[in-house]
């Protein structure tokens, strides 16, 4: 299946959002990916772009700081003269990774300072709606647009080295509630997802991951953990016209994971 429409995905080079960008290119999306990431890892993120590419959709790519505001602008000028005429976003995938993993207090290690907090917050929250705001400014969104961003756990649960990015998912799920109560009227959608564990690059940086890797596995019903194609799956129910009345929610991908 072929369509006309695109989606963006912020952070699309690993993990959740490369996964999703192969589930939404399997359906016909053509895909734009922004992603920062060092020369060294290029190889097998250029592999994983071809495979995208394989499948007949246009796939742009850009090694990119899009959370820095004056290059998101040069950004979105850049997108604009890509796009053909009449084409439009349909999708914004937000699975933007950066945070900093500190304790709040240790006797002999680092702890988390107010700049921490804020480096944290900014990549992790606020660029869903920097990104929300600049884009519905550019006129790129279709007319049904869909806007997915991926929570934790962490949203409720204190855990160690965590306080930064769980203050962020917080924050993320309140902006995407408002996100999808203030821009309804321009028939934009907006909804988290909250993952279980899943076994991913940002995972393994957590310290103690192994911990976290084993708890999640005793606790899930379903014996196994969540796997980045889980969370796919549901980015793509979400995008379809049976899921247009979905908004402003989090909806739980984790096999079961959370009930215990």
């Amino acid at each position: 299946m072929k369509n006309n429409y695109w989606a963006l995905i912020v952070g699309g080079s690993s993990g959740l959002g490369l996964a999703t960008a192969k589930k939404l290119a399997k359906h016909g999306y053509h895909i734009i990916i922004l992603h920062r990431d060092r020369r060294a890892d290029m190889d097998v993120i250029e592999k994983n772009f071809a495979e995208i590419k394989a499948m007949g959709n246009e796939c742009i790519a850009m090694n990119v700081d899009a959370l820095n505001a004056e290059k998101r602008t040069a950004i979105i000028s850049d997108i604009k003269e890509k796009l053909p005429s009449g084409e439009h976003i349909k999708v914004l995938v937000h699975s933007v990774a950066k945070g900093t993993l500190k304790p709040m207090y240790s006797k002999d290690t680092p702890t988390l300072t107010a700049t921490d907090f804020k480096i944290t917050f900014d990549a992790m929250a606020l660029s869903l709606y920097d990104w929300t705001k600049a884009l519905v400014s550019a006129n790129l969104f279709a007319s049904d647009t869909r806007i997915i961003s991926f929570t934790s756990e962490g949203n409720t649960k204190a855990l160690p080295n965590y306080g930064a990015v769980s203050v962020a998912k917080v924050a993320l799920e309140a902006l995407t509630r408002s996100i999808a109560l203030e821009f309804a009227p321009l028939g934009i959608k907006a909804n988290c997802i909250q993952a279980g564990i899943t076994m991913t690059k940002s995972l393994s940086m957590i310290p103690g991951f192994e911990q976290i890797k084993e708890n999640g596995l005793k606790r899930n019903p379903n014996n196994r953990l969540t796997t980045p194609e889980d969370v796919a799956n549901a980015v793509y129910m979400l995008t379809t016209d049976e899921a247009k009345w979905i908004t402003g929610t989090v909806i739980k991908v984790d096999g079961g994971e959370s009930l215990m």
